[in-house]
């Protein structure tokens, strides 16, 4: 449709002029043409201005992704705690199991499936307290990478998001290390003879009474390590994004269920060495403790364990525990964000 707008000599040609819109001519006095004019271009400023972009889109309250993590640390420990049982006692026992699928028959058949299952306190209130902390750092640290360093970037490139992922790994490990002790003591608890805590209270106090926190958190740098990987995680995890939202029509919620799966798998597969010696350091001797570095446990773990396949034992259920646990977590997260 073409739009003309020329003097009407019929009648005043300065204060009057025709507006053609098709076949269709309108005589209009000036000052209502001016008028027309004006909001015509109020209209055009309006739409430029309320379209949405990086930097002008409303973001959700710093404290959104703290209150998203605890769905998120719920839904994890439901779907994941059997998975990393079986792997915890692989990771930590010497010859007691064939495989996963023999430890996981095994503690079936002596213990039922409460056996699969022990330890489930700690980390479901610690799921839900670390994926808070995680998620919620994770948030705030991206919002300030993106504000402090990329200002004028419309789209927080890659190395933001790893950079954002690095931070909120190391932040959470101050909430992880004691909680994931007192998991993994209470995991290799097979029998009544290896059983020394009655629950996870019970351990609290045990390890508190012998060095206070010093004992809690004597596998901190361990999980520092281990999360560093964090890096990994969350670069593959906008990499995802990127390629199903720009290269398939799933819906935002099947995006964050297969990225959140598939990006904990490529976590896993790069920080899983790290998770063998993280744990053998918090199941270690209070008394009598075997390892004073890390690097005893490394040289621990290669020596007693089978050289390098020591540090892959329990891969199996870790990773089959990765995508579904991970995947339903961060699908409840981003759910959970978007109500903001």
């Amino acid at each position: 449709m073409e739009f003309m707008i020329s003097p009407n000599s019929m009648l005043d040609p300065v204060r009057h002029f025709t507006l053609s819109i098709g076949s269709l001519n309108c005589p209009l006095p000036l000052y209502q043409l001016l008028e027309l004019s004006g909001c015509l271009e109020m209209s055009d400023n309006k739409a430029a201005h309320t379209r949405p972009t990086e930097n002008n889109k409303k973001h959700p309250p710093r404290y959104a992704g703290f209150i998203a993590g605890v769905f998120s640390g719920v839904m994890k420990n439901a779907v994941g705690h059997p998975f990393d049982s079986v792997k915890v006692r692989l990771q930590t026992s010497s010859g007691r199991f064939t495989g996963p699928l023999d430890c996981t028959l095994k503690t079936l058949r002596n213990e039922g499936v409460q056996g699969l299952y022990k330890g489930f306190t700690p980390p479901l209130v610690g799921w839900v307290l670390m994926d808070s902390v995680m998620l919620g750092s994770l948030t705030v640290y991206r919002r300030l990478v993106k504000e402090n360093i990329y200002p004028d970037e419309k789209k927080m490139p890659l190395f933001g998001h790893c950079l954002a992922g690095l931070l909120s790994g190391w932040t959470v490990s101050f909430v992880a290390a004691p909680i994931e002790t007192l998991k993994a003591r209470l995991q290799v608890q097979y029998d009544a003879k290896s059983k020394i805590y009655s629950g996870p209270i019970d351990c609290l106090i045990k390890l508190w009474k012998h060095d206070g926190i010093r004992t809690l958190y004597k596998g901190l740098i361990p999980t520092m390590i281990f999360r560093t990987n964090f890096i990994v995680w969350w670069g593959s995890y906008e990499i995802i994004t990127n390629y199903f939202t720009e290269h398939t029509n799933l819906s935002k919620a099947a995006t964050n269920f297969w990225a959140g799966g598939l990006s904990a798998t490529c976590f896993w597969i790069t920080a899983y060495p790290a998770d063998v010696v993280k744990n053998v350091i918090m199941i270690d001797g209070v008394s009598n403790p075997r390892f004073h570095k890390y690097s005893d446990a490394v040289k621990y773990v290669y020596r007693e364990r089978g050289g390098l396949r020591g540090f892959t034992k329990g891969f199996l259920p870790s990773i089959l525990r990765s995508f579904p646990a991970n995947a339903a977590a961060l699908a409840a997260f981003e759910f959970v964000m978007r109500l903001f």
